[in-house]
């Protein structure tokens, strides 16, 4: 007979998730939620896929730029590149 073993399991708060996301994503996720939109709302209106919004909002780490000025632009945002000195 098996013995039952309880699973152990991490479980973060909302904030210590947030806090882990590249600032490009939360901004994405804070302009969202301000506009009041879902993350299914926000994928139609932008005419992205829901897929990659809510990989984008997660943090996934290998995003097409593309896609990201396409999202950018329609909440009325630009991606900007600054050399390093």
């Amino acid at each position: 007979m098996k013995k039952k073993t309880k699973k152990i399991t991490k479980r973060r708060t909302k904030e210590a998730l947030k806090a882990d996301l590249p600032p490009i994503s939360l901004f994405v996720r804070n302009k969202r939620e301000e506009l009041g939109y879902t993350q299914e709302e926000l994928a139609f209106r932008s005419g992205l896929s829901v897929r990659f919004l809510k990989e984008f909002e997660r943090g996934k780490k290998t995003v097409r730029l593309d896609k990201v000025n396409e999202l950018l632009s329609f909440l009325g945002a630009t991606l900007e590149v600054k050399t390093r000195n």
